[in-house]
């Protein structure tokens, strides 16, 4: 008997992903930045390059506006109800910002206008582990890395944050029976770093009661990212080239 195709309405959640390890950084769409700033949870402070956030606080050194730890909760509400183009990146304290030189400055303002970088965007004294840009309606996000090894982590908490948010509704039944949540581990990402070169397409759907499958499909090169998730129906017609288990 032929196997039985799944419906679009099957799967949870999707994901596209095209890295240029090179250059370090990495293409998204289907990745918001709730999701990102859930990740990255130990951060100190957030430069703003680009936003409409309005309670932050100002550099004079740069004439830029920043936020700390305790404000993200307040930042990521008022995104959610004001999306905007947005530009990021982390700092560990204002001092550093003050040691920006004039040419480091104009860089950060090319990376937030232009949305690249003519050189890897991690500084000395900001010691940044990242630069986050997004659209307004965040169809397509690029993150530059510090150390690649976040891209996999975030790809691997991005979906781990999908499963527990799937499954709240049967949060009492998983505590009455001492049920453990499935995780993706970032070393099982980083396994197939290979297809992510060329742009792939990860659908996360339930296997069974209690496992998970995403399944990964390549996808042209010549594919718009800011089009993959409207054209999922498409794209899914396409068997897929590979099956990752929770």
């Amino acid at each position: 008997m032929a196997k039985k195709e799944k419906e679009i309405e099957e799967y949870l959640a999707h994901l596209y992903v095209h890295v240029n390890e090179v250059e370090h950084f990495a293409l998204f769409s289907g990745l918001s930045v709730h999701q990102f700033i859930r990740y990255f949870t130990d951060l100190s402070a957030l430069l703003l390059l680009k936003h409409r956030y309005e309670d932050t606080s100002f550099n004079i050194h740069t004439q830029l506006e920043f936020i700390v730890q305790n404000q993200y909760t307040r930042f990521l509400k008022d995104y959610l109800e004001r999306p905007t183009e947005l530009c990021i990146l982390d700092f560990s304290d204002e001092r550093k910002l003050n040691m920006l030189s004039p040419q480091e400055q104009a860089e950060l303002l090319y990376i937030a206008h232009k949305k690249e970088a003519f050189r890897l965007p991690f500084y000395h004294h900001l010691q940044n582990r990242f630069v986050y840009l997004t659209d307004e309606g965040e169809q397509i996000t690029k993150i530059y890395f510090r150390d690649i090894d976040d891209l996999y982590k975030l790809i691997a908490n991005a979906f781990n944050q999908q499963i527990s948010e799937k499954t709240k509704s049967t949060a009492f039944w998983r505590k009455k029976n001492n049920v453990v949540l499935p995780a993706l581990y970032s070393e099982k990402v980083e396994a197939y770093a290979d297809y992510y070169e060329d742009g792939v397409l990860m659908s996360l759907f339930k296997l069974d009661k209690t496992n998970y499958g995403i399944e990964i499909r390549s996808l042209p090169e010549n594919i718009f990212p800011d089009e993959v998730l409207g054209d999922l129906k498409h794209h899914l017609n396409k068997p897929a080239d590979l099956l990752i288990q929770i």
